[in-house]
């Protein structure tokens, strides 16, 4: 891991605990293509759930889901704290909401029968100090 975190990173992990996910891809899929391992993955990953989360905000279940499991994935080879972040909380959330997704299923969730915003956990990045 690199010893400097680029403010472009805290940008994105801010606009991701304010909801605005196509905003967060945008800012780390820049750092993202530039990057180098393991950052690039890492990046990558956090990117992932920030889409997932854009999907399921345009109720496409699909999309949310397989996102959502792919950033898990990605997320699950760095350590529990990495880049000043707490992984593990942001699987935990992750995966919750995942299962939940899975148990619900799509046509409730595309035909607009749950409330997104007050029915489902969406993960927050917890920042370590």
């Amino acid at each position: 891991m690199s010893k400097t975190i680029p403010r472009q990173f805290w940008q994105g992990v801010e606009q991701f605990n304010l909801g605005q996910f196509y905003d967060c891809h945008d800012t780390l899929e820049a750092l993202w293509i530039e990057a180098s391992e393991p950052e690039k993955s890492f990046y990558q990953g956090v990117l992932q759930i920030a889409v997932a989360l854009y999907h399921l905000g345009n109720r496409n279940w699909r999309g949310a889901v397989i996102l959502l499991g792919e950033g898990s994935n990605r997320l699950r080879r760095y350590p529990s704290s990495y880049s000043g972040i707490d992984v593990d909380e942001l699987l935990n959330q992750s995966t919750n909401l995942l299962k939940t997704l899975q148990q619900t299923g799509a046509d409730k969730i595309t035909t607009g029968e749950i409330d997104i915003n007050q029915s489902l956990p969406l993960p927050r990045i917890a920042i370590i100090q």
